[in-house]
């Protein structure tokens, strides 16, 4: 067909380059939706009664966390569990205050550990991994990887215990937040895990394909640790790193809805910070594992394009379109109708519009979904807050957009981030529920 008769037709070049990017965006991610319409029809997935109470390694990873510590261990002692089936571990990374005599006073099995030039939850987690292994040999089963700054609900270990017993070597949780109403920064970041727990890995559980492990929360095998002499895992982001190489060599990760509740930070840019480093770990194994992922993809491993579609950096196709579109209105408008007229340049005006106004709606859809199919899981004394959040999660998901672009080009390393939100289980359930 002439480009005349495309012109007619609306087709112009701008159009057709819109339509492609909202095509593959619908095409690449239409999966999610069967994922969300599986949930809503299925519930949460259901694990077998185990049969045999396993022995844990809680691991913890801890750099100036006086304040939060104690109520951690506590809480992870506090569970419905045999506490001669389990021990806390805590590796005092570089600290400088009173983490130490907290965790050790709460019951913990502590370490303290002074490596300058390789601090970070990763190198700390290969030093208390093999330590453990080499001083306790076989006694554990299992590695439960905790932040310093979590607390445990007391069937937490009772839930995990049944996907172990199951036969699942490495098995994540439910992310729950201990600070839902703190700010509108930390509701937004409470609605995305939830959102990840219950329409991602819960999904992905009842599908029969593979999970992915976030932060914390999450249990490995003691046999995987061996196996890869320690861990090797120290991009920016060695959670998304350690998921990517489970799927990339075929070991399938598991959910169990064993709940935990974790920190969000309060200020924006506090998240940016923590934000642009995620971010910048997600390039980095996007990088070093895509190959892996396409080779599992034509093999017809689902799990692996589920992950290339987890790490890849789709924001990116958004800005892209962003720029082209406004990159010819501005052109445009300056050739004075020689380059574009003024209806295609009306066009292009809806087209700016209509991106950002899909986003938002998009995220406000999940906002809604998720606030009402998890509204007994989200804790708030401000009950205005779990409203006013639908509202406001679409906002805090649109400035990756922005972050995905600094994240290219900027250098990020590993900055702790500050946890002062002094609360026990008692606290955090206690709350107000939505």
């Amino acid at each position: 067909m002439p480009m005349l008769e495309f012109n007619r037709l609306g087709l112009t070049p701008l159009v057709i380059f819109n339509m492609v990017i909202w095509l593959f965006f619908t095409l690449a991610y239409f999966y999610q939706i069967v994922y969300i319409i599986r949930v809503l029809l299925k519930g949460t997935v259901r694990l077998p009664e185990a049969k045999r109470q396993h022995r844990y390694a809680f691991f913890i990873s801890a750099h100036n966390e006086e304040l939060v510590i104690g109520n951690l261990v506590r809480s992870i002692f506090d569970q419905d569990y045999p506490r001669e089936l389990m021990d806390v571990f805590v590796v005092c990374d570089a600290c400088t205050d009173n983490t130490h005599a907290a965790a050790e006073e709460a019951g913990a099995i502590v370490w303290d550990r002074n490596d300058l030039a390789r601090r970070g939850k990763s190198w700390a987690m290969d030093y208390g991994f093999d330590r453990i292994l080499n001083e306790y040999g076989d006694r554990y089963e299992a590695f439960i990887v905790f932040d310093a700054d979590n607390l445990v609900s007391r069937d937490y270990l009772k839930v995990m215990n049944q996907a172990f017993d199951a036969g699942y070597l490495v098995c994540t949780g439910y992310r729950n937040s201990k600070n839902f109403d703190s700010s509108w920064i930390s509701s937004a970041y409470a609605l995305w895990f939830m959102r990840e727990a219950k329409f991602l890995n819960n999904a992905r559980m009842m599908m029969g394909t593979s999970c992915a492990i976030s932060g914390s929360g999450w249990m490995v095998s003691e046999r995987i640790v061996r196996g890869m002499h320690g861990w090797g895992f120290h991009t920016l982001t060695e959670d998304i790193q350690f998921s990517t190489f489970c799927c990339a060599n075929n070991v399938q990760i598991g959910y169990a809805p064993a709940e935990f509740f974790d920190e969000q930070p309060v200020t924006l840019k506090a998240s940016w910070v923590q934000r642009m480093r995620w971010t910048k770990g997600f390039y980095q194994v996007f990088f070093s594992y895509g190959r892996d992922l396409v080779k599992g993809i034509s093999k017809g491993r689902f799990a692996s394009y589920d992950m290339l579609m987890t790490v890849a950096p789709g924001m990116i196709l958004t800005l892209l379109s962003f720029f082209v579109n406004a990159t010819y209105l501005i052109v445009g408008s300056l050739s004075h109708g020689f380059i574009a007229t003024q209806s295609e340049l009306d066009m292009c005006v809806g087209s700016l519009i209509m991106t950002f106004a899909s986003m938002y709606v998009v995220f406000l859809i999940l906002a809604i979904i998720t606030t009402v199919s998890e509204r007994r899981h989200i804790h708030a004394k401000k009950k205005w807050r779990v409203v006013t959040n639908l509202f406001t999660f679409p906002l805090f998901m649109m400035t990756y957009i922005p972050i995905t672009v600094v994240a290219l080009f900027k250098k990020v390393e590993w900055v702790p981030t500050k946890h002062d939100v002094v609360v026990n289980v008692d606290d955090v359930v206690g709350g107000d529920a939505a």
